[in-house]
């Protein structure tokens, strides 16, 4: 049976639409294409679910405007309200239209809500359908099994020559035609459908348990969900290996080429890791290779760790949130080259992704700790970004083969590299590393001095000593702010101990010219050193200083000798 449908001819005539048929026209477009994915990729696969919530935004657009869709089926196209919203041409299994006419279904109502729970089901029912052979249900029987909620369908049975047919909207209705057992022994007719007696029927001699069944569940679910792409990696690897074919050989490199970018561009990481660790291994086993050929296969991975092809996949990757679990991206960078440093250090600093950033983190580190001549190189780098990176990854592995290219940055860096290059060799802590420090206690940034003299003091350098103490008795420090001061005087006490008291003292204590005294918070960071010092003389020329005036400076007598006697 079929339905009478508007022409499209006399579409100017019909009444306004309930809504604009843009959101309609749009919802199907989503639609198909949501079909097409499913039949393409798998559910774990991004395309697939991005083309689902492409098709679930769509329906929010029209489910602002109306609760229900319902949609006419005419052969090759859908209509909504008189007008034609989806028109595919050819009766192909590619067709979404033709799926439903040619199985009887000649109207779909979806309601608000279908989208969440039943739209990947009726996906997976069209993909069924497409591949069905004559033996398997049609559409109509599987649609009528699932018994949507929120999809209600209207269609023809084609079995009836002539005559109405039947129409059915809800199973509900199918459900009440159909006789009951007790009707049946009754002896009720049915105008409908015919029902076969189990007792019509032997019983078979062979069933299967629930053991059996469960086994046999357990291992059709694991056939389908086993990634097939490793093993065709492994097959073409295997191939080149025992085929000595220069011919065979090279169409095999050509198809690893394309290969791994399909891996990469469909977020297989883990896949591609291991045909790239696999193809090293065939180039250096597969014998009678030609070098071209075991070029082809060693240069895969080198091209990976190229600036241009590395910084491309690290862009795709910044700018969508990390779908893939993220180790099997850690064990794609855990076979880059050495030459991959400085292109992820450059990504580290300029990265808003935190979840790419930590996976940067430890490949750099991995990278770093295996390949110091390289970082040493970098350390040097016009790239400011990827100068600031190396000089933390060299303070993280703590590596003395760093330090000369470190103190070479105290000379020519700008400060903040300067100020980085201090803090790393503070991180170090060898005995060239305090040397460079030394150095950079005469820095003409007043950061880097400060950083400098704290990790002098802190690791008792006392090589520093004499720098630290001409410091203190010139004039440039006292023309400094009062944290310097204070971080030179905390040193000298750290590292002078009582042989220091006498200059400390005769700058707490000793009047100057005409009978005036140091400035204040020289004095107060005299104090400070003494209190460091913490020795029966320290405190006695603390004890000088606590009849002082200067409030400032009898505050820092005080905490001093609090801070002795504690």
């Amino acid at each position: 049976m079929t339905t009478s449908v508007p022409s499209k001819t006399v579409e100017h005539e019909l009444d306004e639409p309930s809504f604009p048929i843009i959101h309609v026209t749009d919802l199907l477009k989503a639609f198909v294409k949501a079909v097409r994915a499913t039949q393409m990729y798998l559910p774990n696969n991004p395309m697939h679910a991005r083309s689902l919530e492409a098709v679930k935004e769509a329906f929010a657009h029209v489910w602002q405007h109306t609760d229900q869709l319902v949609l006419q089926v005419v052969e090759t196209r859908l209509e909504w309200e008189g007008r034609t919203v989806l028109d595919e041409g050819d009766r192909t299994s590619d067709n979404v239209a033709w799926l439903l006419y040619k199985d009887g279904i000649r109207e779909l109502t979806m309601l608000k809500g279908f989208e969440q729970e039943e739209l990947g089901v009726l996906f997976n029912l069209l993909q069924r359908v497409r591949k069905a052979t004559d033996d398997d249900d049609d559409l109509l029987t599987l649609m009528w099994e699932r018994e949507f909620a929120d999809l209600q369908y209207r269609y023809v049975d084609l079995t009836q020559e002539s005559g109405p047919g039947v129409e059915s909207m809800e199973r509900q209705e199918q459900k009440e035609k159909i006789l009951s057992p007790a009707q049946v022994e009754a002896g009720v007719e049915s105008t409908q459908s015919s029902l076969a007696k189990l007792d019509d029927f032997d019983s078979t001699l062979y069933f299967l348990d629930d053991h059996e069944v469960e086994y046999l569940q357990s291992e059709i679910k694991r056939e389908f969900s086993t990634d097939l792409r490793p093993a065709v990696i492994a097959s073409l690897l295997d191939t080149f290996e025992n085929q000595k074919d220069p011919t065979v050989r090279e169409e095999i490199c050509g198809l690893l080429d394309y290969f791994l970018l399909i891996l990469l561009s469909t977020a297989q990481y883990r896949n591609a890791a291991y045909l790239l660790r696999e193809a090293g291994v065939t180039a250096g086993r597969a014998p009678e290779v030609l070098e071209p050929q075991k070029q082809r296969l060693t240069q895969l991975n080198e091209i990976m760790s190229d600036p241009k092809p590395l910084g491309q996949l690290l862009q795709a990757l910044e700018d969508s949130p990390l779908r893939a679990p993220q180790m099997e991206l850690d064990e794609l960078f855990g076979i880059l080259q050495p030459r991959a440093l400085e292109t992820i250090l450059s990504w580290i600093g300029r990265s808003a992704n935190p979840q790419l950033k930590m996976l940067l983190e430890v490949a750099a580190g991995r990278l770093a700790a295996s390949n110091s001549a390289e970082l040493i190189r970098l350390i040097g780098s016009d790239d400011e970004a990827v100068v600031l990176e190396a000089i933390r990854r060299a303070a993280a592995l703590k590596s003395p083969a760093a330090v000369p290219a470190l103190g070479k940055m105290l000379t020519v860096g700008e400060p903040e590299m300067r100020v980085a290059a201090v803090t790393a060799l503070n991180d170090i802590g060898s005995t060239g590393a305090m040397q460079m420090l030394e150095r950079a206690l005469i820095d003409e940034d007043r950061e880097v001095r400060i950083i400098s003299v704290r990790a002098i003091g802190a690791r008792n350098a006392r090589a520093a000593l004499p720098r630290i103490e001409a410091a203190i008795k010139g004039k440039d420090l006292r023309d400094s702010n009062l944290t310097e001061k204070m971080a030179f005087f905390e040193a000298y006490g750290a590292l002078s101990g009582a042989a220091g008291i006498p200059l400390l003292d005769s700058i707490l204590n000793s009047k100057g010219f005409m009978g005036k005294k140091d400035d204040s918070e020289f004095r107060a960071c005299a104090a400070t050193a003494l209190g460091k010092i913490n020795t029966a003389k320290a405190t006695e020329s603390l004890q000088r200083a606590t009849g002082e005036k200067d409030v400032i400076v009898r505050n820092a007598v005080s905490k001093a000798i609090r801070g002795g006697n504690a």
